[in-house]
């Protein structure tokens, strides 16, 4: 059963923010600019890195590297501006009877 749209496309949209795009049609840029120079994050910094956001093959997931992905699923969430709670509200897959 898919719970959540499939991501197609993911470009770098200038500095920290990302566009996206599922299979659904929501499209839309989401700013990353909270996780930049934390951790792992610190990434972004070099070489230009945070441009080469690509789709993961395998995972499905937003991938800078084999070390740096984030969940599309959470990036779903975060362009509609909704918690996990209003997805299920939205989403009859999760009615009850």
């Amino acid at each position: 059963m898919k719970l959540f749209p499939k991501i197609l496309s993911v470009n770098s949209h200038g500095k920290y923010k990302i566009w996206l795009k599922y299979d659904d049609q929501i499209q839309g840029i989401v700013d990353l600019g909270e996780l930049a120079k934390k951790g792992i994050f610190q990434i972004w910094e070099e070489d230009n890195n945070f441009d080469k956001v690509y789709i993961d093959k395998i995972s499905g997931a937003v991938a800078w590297n084999e070390d740096l992905d984030i969940c599309p699923d959470s990036l779903y969430l975060r362009l509609l501006n909704i918690s996990f709670e209003e997805f299920k509200e939205r989403n009859s897959i999760y009615a009850t009877n």
